[in-house]
C-alpha cells in the first residue's frame, strides 16, 4: 500500500471515528447537550480536527443520517429487483430493516428515535434537505413492496399510506426495543431471531386474505 492510499484510510478510519463518538453522545446526551468540543474529547483529538471533516454541527448530523438511509435504500432496492415473489421480497426487506437496526444501534436511535423538536434545532441545510429526501424514498420502497402483494392479491387492505405506515410503525417498535432494552436480564426475553420471525408472522399474517 503507497503513502497516499494509506492517508486516505486512515483519514477514512478517523472520520468514522468521529460519527461513532458522536452518534453515542447525541443518543446518551441530545443534540442540544453535544458540541463538536465534547466529541472532540471523546475522540481525544482537538476540535480544529472536527472541521476537518464537518462544517458544523448539522453536517455532522445530516451524515450520520446518510449513513443510515444511504445503505438502507440500497439494500432495499436491490431485494426489491431480485425477489420475484413480492411477499418473500416484503419480508426480506421488513427482516433487513430490523437487523440493520440492531447492528447500527446509535445511528438508528439517533435518526428514528430523536425527538422531533430536538432536530428542529438544526439549520436546514442542503445536507439536511437530502437526508430527508432520502429517508421519504426510503419509505417508497415499503409501498411499493406492500402495493406489489396487495396487485397479486397476497395481501388486502384498503388504504396503502396508512396501511404502510402501520408496518414500519411494528418493525420499529421491534427494531428499538431490540436495541435498548433485549439482553435486560430482569425481563425473560426469547432469543432474538425468534422475536424478529415471530414478529415479521404476526405483521404478515396480519395483512393476509382469509
Amino acid at each position: 500500500m503507497g503513502i497516499a492510499e494509506r492517508r486516505a484510510r486512515e483519514k477514512e478510519e478517523l472520520r468514522g471515528k468521529i460519527l461513532e463518538a458522536a452518534g453515542e453522545l447525541f443518543v446518551q446526551e441530545g443534540l442540544a447537550n453535544v458540541s463538536l468540543r465534547k466529541i472532540a474529547d471523546r475522540i481525544e483529538y482537538s476540535p480544529a480536527t472536527i472541521y476537518l471533516y464537518f462544517r458544523d454541527k448539522s453536517d455532522l448530523v445530516a451524515s450520520l443520517c446518510q449513513e443510515v438511509f444511504g445503505p438502507l435504500k440500497a439494500e432495499l432496492e436491490r431485494i426489491e429487483r431480485e425477489s420475484t415473489e413480492p411477499l418473500e421480497g416484503l419480508r426480506r426487506g421488513l427482516k433487513f430493516y430490523i437487523e440493520f437496526g440492531v447492528h447500527h444501534p446509535h445511528h438508528y436511535l439517533l435518526t428514528f428515535c430523536t425527538p422531533f423538536q430536538q432536530t428542529e434545532m438544526l439549520e436546514k441545510t442542503d445536507e439536511i434537505l437530502d437526508v430527508n429526501r432520502t429517508g421519504l424514498e426510503t419509505f417508497d420502497c415499503l409501498r411499493r413492496s406492500l402495493d406489489r402483494c396487495r396487485d397479486r392479491g397476497l395481501l388486502e387492505f384498503e388504504d396503502l399510506e396508512t396501511t404502510a405506515q402501520c408496518v414500519w410503525m411494528a418493525i420499529h417498535g421491534i427494531s428499538s426495543l431490540l436495541i435498548s432494552s433485549h439482553g435486560d436480564p430482569h425481563f425473560p426475553w426469547v432469543a432474538r431471531e425468534r422475536l424478529i420471525e415471530t414478529g415479521l408472522d404476526i405483521v404478515i399474517r396480519g395483512l393476509r386474505r382469509c
